[in-house]
């Protein structure tokens, strides 16, 4: 082998990492872990970022209910659901 085929197998592997530590950077795909043999599968989600999916799937689900009972209090203490009320109770 020449100089040349040397310096462009080496630019080429650094080339390679290098993306592919962008991609990790960029969408977490834990590429450099699956070349380096430290994962199984370089798209599967973390048990970290599991908990943060889940924590914002139940902060969003608090805030849903949270509006669903201010608009329930708003039925209930109304004048008209009273009257109403009182009306059905006769």
């Amino acid at each position: 082998m020449n100089g040349l085929t040397i310096t462009l197998i080496i630019m080429a592997s650094l080339s390679l990492y290098l993306a592919a530590a962008w991609l990790d950077t960029k969408h977490n795909w834990k590429l450099i872990d699956w070349f380096n043999g430290s994962t199984q599968n370089p798209f599967k989600q973390s048990k970290e970022q599991q908990f943060q999916t889940t924590l914002n799937h139940k902060d969003q689900e608090i805030k849903d209910l949270k509006e669903r009972i201010q608009v329930l209090e708003k039925i209930v203490t109304e004048p008209a659901y009273e009257l109403n009320k009182k009306i059905n109770s006769l």
